[in-house]
């Protein structure tokens, strides 16, 4: 193999792996950087980097940061800290780093794991309603069960997966493909399923709820007595779902309920009591140093003084910006909602279904940044991050940048063009 197609598998096996422990994310990262490093063509690469919209973002936020880590104190999580907020930004690169044809097979290795782990959740649970014994291998039980913060990144890609799905139903519907339009409702529901029993997540269902009529604006932002027909149709089929899904209902009233709880005072490890109790102390935290923070790491001490001795054991604040704006001040915060935001204008900039894919993994991205900490932690940064900008990536590209994705006929179904007749 000529070193410069090694980038291509290393992409792709990223792409397989993001849904296992994250150990092997870290080494699918590793074996990218190296492949990029070995690849060579550093200057056709530097220019693509360069003339990126998310170029100067990303420079802000790392020179901030290293702005900030020579002002402020070290502390023991500095080191910690440091290393993810720079993982935060070479995820970023090394993705906006490939060709078109690199970032294609990062693509192929994601959606080929995501559809395969929603079969693989199917068999199982068809089995155990069976009472027929099914091995669980230890990488794929965070997959199957709800085992902490991989799980929920898992959740989110999946989200994406739907959301993918979502959008390319609405592009047959709009070209009256109806069985095109049913095979994606399909998907999408399958993820709605395994989003609320196998891993059940707030935010993923949150995401999910919010991107599909977004996704809508985005499709006919200029024909506005279509997009009203659509998102009075969506908003219903949302609220028939939600009223017919007691689980649903109840996990989002159990929010509420932790919230009042959390208001009054009570302290537990509920999801959204812990949430209320680190934003209204990360938000003191800024108010206190808006300008240069509490340096690199120094989340975690403020924490300790600030926070409930029930939930000292927390190292950030479910929220990347409140945690960058803690450690940076408000400048720090800007420069990584800069990125998020560029990267959602992007997508929302191109006016196809490309820009479309792209703009609702943006979405998900950003929500999943405001009610987790999607970036600075690892288990959810190194997959849902490199996802979505590979997506962000493949929208940059002009003309039909999915093109080599599956063969012929599958991809003239996803670009919604018909194949060309046949010859006699």
């Amino acid at each position: 193999m000529q070193r410069s197609q090694l980038v291509r598998p290393a992409a792709m096996f990223w792409g397989l792996t993001v849904f296992m422990p994250v150990g092997v994310p870290y080494l699918a990262a590793l074996l990218v950087l190296l492949a990029l490093f070995v690849a060579g063509d550093w200057r056709e690469r530097a220019q693509r980097l360069r003339a990126n919209p998310m170029w100067w973002p990303i420079v802000a936020y790392v020179a901030w940061t290293l702005v900030i880590l020579a002002l402020r104190p070290w502390y023991p999580q500095t080191p910690s800290n440091l290393a993810h907020g720079l993982r935060i930004a070479a995820t970023l690169l090394m993705a906006l780093a490939l060709t078109r044809e690199e970032a294609v097979w990062a693509l192929r290795g994601f959606l080929l794991m995501a559809l395969f782990n929603i079969v693989l959740i199917a068999a199982f649970w068809s089995a155990i309603f069976l009472k027929i014994y099914f091995p669980v291998l230890e990488p794929y039980r965070g997959v199957i069960f709800l085992v902490g913060n991989k799980s929920i990144s898992n959740a989110l890609l999946f989200t994406i997966l739907g959301a993918t799905a979502a959008v390319f139903g609405l592009q047959a519907l709009s070209e009256h493909r109806p069985l095109r339009a049913v095979a994606a409702l399909a998907v999408t529901l399958a993820v709605v399923v395994v989003i609320t029993f196998s891993l059940p997540s707030r935010t993923s269902l949150l995401a999910l709820l919010l991107v599909i009529p977004a996704a809508c604006v985005h499709q006919w932002r200029r024909q506005l007595k279509v997009l009203a027909l659509a998102l009075v149709a969506s908003g219903a089929i949302m609220a028939v779902g939600l009223w017919n899904s007691p689980a649903v209902q109840q996990k989002f009233e159990l929010g509420v309920q932790e919230l009042e709880a959390a208001q009054n005072g009570a302290v537990s490890e509920g999801s959204w009591v812990v949430r209320y109790y680190m934003y209204r102390d990360t938000g003191r935290m800024i108010l206190d140093r808006p300008l240069t923070g509490w340096g690199i790491g120094g989340w975690t001490e403020q924490w300790h003084l600030r926070g409930p001795k029930l939930l000292a054991d927390y190292n950030m604040p479910h929220n990347d910006f409140l945690w960058m704006g803690s450690q940076a001040g408000i400048p720090g915060a800007l420069t990584l909602l800069a990125i998020m935001l560029t990267g959602v204008w992007v997508a929302w900039r191109r006016n196809d279904l490309y820009g479309r894919y792209a703009f609702a993994a943006q979405l998900i991205a950003l929500i999943a940044t405001n009610a987790n900490s999607a970036l600075r932690d690892a288990q959810i940064g190194l997959s849902l991050l490199w996802v979505s900008t590979i997506y962000l990536r493949l929208a940059q590209e002009p003309g039909d940048s999915w093109r080599g994705l599956l063969p012929r006929r599958a991809t003239d179904a996803l670009s919604g063009d018909a194949p060309p007749p046949r010859r006699p």
